[in-house]
């Protein structure tokens, strides 16, 4: 969830919403083996906006490893399936939706003190301030639906990073588990319970499904995407993984109480879905959040993003506790499939035994990553819905395509320590 893979304007939008997905490689479906108990072994159902053989191999796989195969006989746990949520399940981001709403509605509360470092602790100086002239403190909420000052100052720094003067608005993160622009709409929410949180998240919801495609919503004085839709490839393809016997995840970088009310609709109960937890006190969230592995409640440092999401699926789904819950697992210990969108879905793509479904965003690092496809797992599939053009120069993975902790730019490494090369882009839209 960067905020730069957050669309903002419709203008591109339809016209690339008419454009078919271009085929570069061979498509011939490989023969399948006889399939056990095909009668009972259910099957994929939507075909449209697959590439190549993507559906055949994940077919496959259920086959594989879901009530039909050879280990599920066996005997054993659960296989386990990880999803992505905004950009892999749906179109379009529901955190975002959800921040948009609140500001309309006026539903973001005063900080504490009227302190806006209190909302965040990697807010900077100037970005207190900003906030501060913007959003003077006049009663419990602060009045954004009106004040068009205000909601702009908090649209910028949520969805930009910056000030509306341009001045950075975090600092001092770590860039491989915290992304404190995600971090902060769950901040946001303080003051309000769980249950109230879900009622925001499900108006923005009927509100952005509601929208056609291509809808512009005004936020302060601001365009922003206002219109979401749920990709019916990936509703079939969680409801085919539950009924072969799998335990089906979504691992969100938005706040849980928001993923839940959005992934209810395809299947996905709320003991099953991850996001970013908010510590709670007197029946209402805080300002703090859920720690994993050796970060603690309150520390504000990790949230499901990049090896945060490998923590919390290590801890939540696996129980594995500590300083362990920050390692990748053996085999054993990690799920079988995964999807994702973007580079925050590196670490726990890679930790997939099985297959790696990866929609083509351009995002560099988790590009670099599936196009090398060192083992042979990666699936790489234009968007279900708008697909991307092809990328015109290579992703830049011998170069600049891995963040660092610190927020350098740096190579894109295999597990050996050996260097990416370069790669073209060749699964995309037309």
């Amino acid at each position: 969830m960067n905020f730069k893979r957050r669309a903002t304007a419709a203008t591109a939008v339809l016209a690339v919403a008419a454009a078919g997905v271009v085929t570069v490689q061979a498509t011939a479906q490989a023969t399948q083996p006889a399939r056990p108990e095909a009668a009972h072994c259910p099957d994929l159902t939507v075909s449209k906006g697959w590439y190549g053989e993507n559906k055949a191999r994940i077919q496959k796989m259920i086959d594989t490893y879901g009530k039909c195969g050879e280990r599920h006989r066996r005997g054993g746990a659960k296989p386990v399936a990880t999803f992505d949520w905004d950009n892999t399940v749906i179109k379009n981001d529901v955190g975002d939706a959800t921040m948009f709403w609140l500001l309309r509605n006026s539903k973001i509360r005063t900080p504490e003190n009227a302190d806006w470092h209190t909302t965040s602790r990697y807010l900077t100086d100037p970005a207190a301030k900003a906030l501060t002239k913007a959003c003077p403190a006049t009663g419990t909420t602060l009045p954004t639906g009106r004040d068009t000052d205000c909601a702009d100052e908090i649209a910028s720094v949520y969805a930009e990073g910056t000030t509306k003067s341009g001045e950075a608005a975090f600092d001092g993160f770590d860039h491989r588990r915290m992304e404190p622009q995600y971090a902060w709409l769950a901040q946001l929410t303080q003051g309000w319970s769980t249950r109230q949180v879900k009622g925001f998240a499900a108006a923005a919801r009927k509100e952005n499904l509601a929208a056609p495609m291509g809808t512009e919503q005004t936020v302060g004085t601001g365009k922003f995407t206002g219109w979401a839709r749920y990709y019916d490839q990936q509703r079939d393809l969680i409801r085919t993984l539950k009924k072969a016997g799998f335990d089906v995840y979504v691992v969100s970088a938005s706040p849980e109480p928001v993923a839940e009310v959005w992934a209810r609709s395809v299947g996905v109960d709320a003991r099953h879905t991850i996001g970013i937890r908010n510590v709670t006190a007197h029946g209402t969230l805080t300002q703090h959040l859920k720690g994993c592995g050796t970060v603690e409640d309150g520390d504000d440092s990790m949230i499901t993003y990049i090896d945060g999401k490998r923590c919390w699926i290590n801890q939540e789904i696996y129980g594995v506790r500590g300083a362990a819950a920050e390692k990748v697992q053996p085999a054993q210990k990690r799920q079988v499939f995964a999807a994702g969108d973007s580079d925050t879905d590196i670490s726990f793509l890679r930790d997939a035994t099985a297959l790696r479904l990866v929609l083509n965003r351009n995002k560099n690092e988790l590009m670099c990553r599936a196009y090398d496809n060192g083992d042979g797992r990666w699936l790489v599939n234009p968007m279900f819905i708008e697909p991307k053009g092809r990328l015109a120069e290579p992703y830049p993975c011998a170069s600049t395509g891995y963040t660092e902790r610190d927020g350098a730019e740096g190579p894109v490494r295999r597990t050996d320590g050996s260097v990416i090369p370069d790669q073209q882009d060749t699964v995309h839209g037309t």
